[in-house]
């Protein structure tokens, strides 16, 4: 007679496991993808080959191989593997981790690698915790972060563990993955043997993936459901569209992919090319950023970029801003279209944006200056009597309305030049302007001296 538990057992089957953990490598040439650090002569491919392990950082966006690299560098150098995730563990976790990395060190003598995802989730306390392990030596540490870690990574851990870049899959490699799991020659349970995409089908899968090879198998299994659902085996586009909810790109908003594409449509505006710059735009909003973030970011080209060669820029990016906040998604976002536009067309000019960084620069470090007696306001009687305003010429009495010579910097500072407009667009007639404002100066000093 069977027991409850074998009643249990045959009722509830083990789950096949995910085909991203099927497919995970289990040798270094089953990777796909980062060639440039994996290919002969390449830095983690010497790593592999030392069979020393050290300490690393591998940065790059999701599913591109970095845990995988770690389990395989455990395997590789016989050492322990210890996983932590950021998001779920803290300093307790890691002391538990420590603590049993020490044991196995005493007990069998092998080293321990210890892998924490996401590390740039750790704050400086939890990553203090375990710096003195990596240290001494007691465990090796592998750190896998989406975000830039100079900026997440305290400089301490940093300058002790080296920094590999991670790249996006290509669609090349993408295609390795696809052809890896439906042509899996032993069939194994979970796999996508007996499925078959068509040419075009197979080209959205790929562009659903971008660059993500978790996220391409993750679609894969969703696909072989639907399939098995509908009782097919040919898997065209059209059955793709309507088996998956929606296109959505990677888009990391305030990671290092957002600040990536941000600076890509600011330097296409800066650069003239109004496509490139709409390119950028919609592939963000698409993405689902902010449309009042992107309107702000137009702002900014506005001003700095343009200036004055064009003030009609700032205008255009403000008034974009207040139709999107009248009109929302999606009429607005051709405000902003048209805003981004205008700014790749618009004549260039930084030089305001280089004046006002000169300004602030000098007056960070000068000392505080008295205001000259002659530009102090002078309200009451006694501000009169000390001569407050007293030689200040007013301009609208001066011939062209401008008082040739006079000086409005504080006593010790000379004209320093800041503002030197382009000889483009409106700063042209600003240029031309200045310059003869400047003779005016020039002709009414040596009269000075004359006298």
């Amino acid at each position: 007679m069977s027991s409850a538990n074998d009643l249990l057992s045959a009722a509830q089957p083990a789950p096949h496991a995910p085909l991203a953990e099927l497919l995970r490598p289990k040798t270094l040439a089953e990777v796909v993808g980062q060639q440039h650090l994996l290919g002969p002569g390449k830095p983690l491919r010497l790593a592999f080959e030392s069979h020393t392990p050290h300490s690393m950082i591998l940065w790059g966006p999701p599913g591109v191989g970095k845990t995988t690299l770690a389990r395989l560098m455990a395997d590789a150098f016989d050492a322990e593997f210890i996983a932590l995730s950021a998001v779920f563990s803290g300093v307790k976790d890691i002391r538990e981790a420590v603590q049993q990395a020490e044991l196995t060190l005493a007990q069998t003598g092998r080293g321990t690698i210890l892998f924490v995802d996401e590390v740039h989730r750790f704050n400086k306390a939890q990553q203090d915790a375990f710096l003195p392990y990596v240290e001494a030596g007691v465990v090796t540490f592998i750190g896998a972060t989406t975000e830039n870690p100079s900026f997440e990574v305290n400089s301490a851990l940093l300058s002790r563990a080296a920094v590999y870049v991670l790249k996006s899959l290509s669609d090349e490699e993408l295609g390795q993955l696809v052809d890896r799991a439906t042509q899996d020659e032993h069939g194994a349970p979970g796999t996508l043997s007996g499925l078959s995409f068509s040419a075009e089908a197979r080209e959205r899968l790929i562009g659903y993936a971008d660059g993500d090879a978790r996220r391409l198998l993750n679609v894969l299994e969703q696909l072989k459901t639907a399939a098995a659902t509908s009782g097919i085996a040919a898997i065209d586009a059209s059955f793709m569209e309507n088996a998956l909810a929606s296109d959505l790109r990677r888009f990391d908003k305030g990671g290092d992919t957002f600040y990536d594409q941000i600076s890509a449509l600011h330097k296409s505006v800066r650069g003239s090319d109004p496509d490139a710059a709409l390119y950028w735009l919609v592939r963000m909003l698409d993405g689902g950023a902010d449309p009042l973030y992107m309107g702000r970011r137009i702002v900014r080209m506005a001003t700095e970029d343009i200036g004055l060669a064009d003030p009609r820029a700032l205008e255009i990016a403000l008034n974009a801003c207040a139709v999107y906040e009248r009109l929302g998604s999606p009429e607005g976002e051709l405000a902003l279209a048209e805003a981004v536009v205008f700014m790749a067309v618009a004549p260039k000019s930084n030089a305001i944006y280089v004046a006002y960084n000169a300004a602030r620069a000098f007056v960070a470090k000068d000392k505080t200056r008295p205001v000259p007696e002659h530009l102090r306001n002078a309200p009451t009687r006694l501000m009169k009597e000390l001569g407050y305003g007293r030689t200040y010429r007013y301009a609208h009495d001066e011939p062209e309305a401008y008082a040739a010579g006079e000086n409005y910097f504080p006593d010790g500072i000379r004209a320093p030049g800041w503002y030197q407009p382009t000889p483009r667009g409106l700063e042209q007639k600003i240029g031309e302007k200045l310059a003869h404002l400047r003779e005016l100066d020039r002709l009414a000093r040596q009269t000075k001296k004359t006298r």
